[in-house]
């Protein structure tokens, strides 16, 4: 399936009068049971999660299949509880831990059918400790496009020969913390917690347990091949999706909005809802080093109220901040110049010589201008920390002695009370909740 935005509309209008036979109740039934043994964030987190799991029953049908990954910062948060009550629910299931590459390969291009890879600790194939998984990373990274194959060297005899094998798949994923930026843009991301005292689930025991999930999963095989399902997706058939879910956010949530429409019911409502909030609250993620430092320059001029500043200025403001990573971001010592440029580079920012002191080199805030709109787009917004003045903040950037320490920027707050301290939610002026319900109140 490709991109189909419905244009000039909310998540409440775009919800077809489509009920198929028994799809509605087969996913309520699939959420109620769920919900026995997971504690999840938000009700939009199980709804993610039931049509996540129907749509691995339909995987011929989709362009792209999203990952879902069940992240925490803490262990005993329910994210391998997520797992153990999936894996009874979907077709071909492999529950994955430290897996070799060639097994997991080999798993994805089995002739006898696409698997569903359960993927328990990721995080030790994307932190920082992990070795000799890139074949892994590559395929969790490419395998969500259909058609998606992974090239191999083979020696037959003395003979090298080229194989290429299957990458496509649906794949669940559970760990610590984030994970890599090519594949989080690729998932729905359920933020799970520790239980609260007085949150209490059932415990899970597969020899009580699995009968019970193999009868929702017989269901689900029969309905997956109903002819509602079969004749319809064979036709023209696009869901409508929101106009707040674009991009790859849109690819991410295509398959799973079109389950809810075949299912009917109450469910395409509840899904747009489900993807309308879930990508605003993706959106509150902490930003990358590259846009904090943007973020940062912005408050060093807006701070400083001139159009440049030498390097020195510049550096001054940022290894000022006490909140900010650049006092220590070189083994405890503070960014340099060398850094600075380093990372400004990718931009394609450089420094050039200052206007205002002869022979000194400088930044001019018309360098950052075009960076400032594309990766931080509020400039009026100012950085959530504080910074000093710089240097030099005289007229025309010259260099003065004036040390003083500005005073940090009254917090911005949503319209609903809540303090907005990440860069997103200032530059949208909401927070995410408020995003998700179409703007504070």
């Amino acid at each position: 399936m490709a991109d189909h935005v419905a244009a000039g509309h909310g998540p409440d209008e775009l919800v077809p009068a489509t009920p198929d036979a028994g799809g509605a109740d087969l996913l309520d039934a699939i959420a109620t049971f769920l919900a026995r043994f997971v504690v999840y964030p938000t009700g939009h987190a199980l709804t993610a999660h039931v049509l996540w799991i129907v749509h691995a029953w339909l995987m011929d049908y989709w362009e792209s299949t999203p990952r879902i990954a069940f992240l925490s910062p803490e262990p005993g948060s329910g994210k391998s509880r997520g797992l153990e009550v999936t894996e009874p629910l979907v077709p071909r299931p492999v529950h994955a831990v430290n897996t070799s590459p060639a097994y997991l390969f080999r798993k994805v291009s089995d002739p006898e059918g696409c698997p569903t890879i359960l993927y328990d600790e990721v995080d030790t194939v994307f932190g920082p400790r992990a070795k000799d998984n890139e074949d892994i990373r590559g395929m969790l990274n490419a395998g969500h496009r259909k058609g998606a194959m992974a090239g191999r060297c083979v020696m037959r005899g003395k003979v090298v020969e080229t194989e290429e094998l299957p990458a496509y798949c649906a794949v669940m994923l559970a760990g610590l913390d984030d994970l890599p930026d090519t594949i989080m843009t690729r998932s729905v991301v359920v933020r799970m917690r520790r239980r609260a005292p007085g949150e209490h689930v059932e415990p899970w025991r597969p020899r009580v347990n699995h009968p019970e999930a193999h009868r929702l999963r017989e269901r689900l095989a029969a309905w997956s091949v109903s002819d509602a399902v079969t004749e319809r997706m064979a036709g023209d058939f696009w869901p409508e999706i929101p106009t707040q879910v674009v991009d790859r956010d849109a690819d991410v949530w295509e398959a799973l909005l079109a389950v809810a429409d075949l299912a009917g019911g109450g469910w395409p409502k509840r899904a747009r809802e489900a993807a309308v909030a879930l990508v605003a609250a993706s959106k509150e993620r902490a930003p990358s080093i590259g846009v904090l430092l943007l973020r940062d320059i912005r408050t060093v001029f807006t701070t400083a109220k001139v159009d440049q500043l030498t390097t020195e200025q510049l550096l001054s403001g940022l290894n000022g901040m006490d909140e900010a990573p650049w006092p220590t971001i070189r083994r405890g010592e503070p960014l340099d110049s060398r850094g600075l440029a380093q990372r400004l580079n990718k931009y394609g920012i450089g420094s050039k010589l200052h206007a205002g002191v002869r022979g000194v080199r400088g930044y001019t805030a018309a360098q950052f201008a075009d960076a400032w709109s594309r990766y931080v787009p509020d400039v009026s917004a100012t950085s959530a920390t504080s910074a000093p003045s710089a240097p030099g903040s005289g007229a025309g950037g010259a260099d003065v002695a004036d040390k003083s320490q500005a005073t940090p920027a009254t917090p911005n707050h949503c319209g609903c009370g809540v303090e907005l301290v990440r860069a997103e939610s200032i530059a949208r002026g909401c927070c995410a909740e408020c995003a998700a319900s179409g703007g504070a109140a």
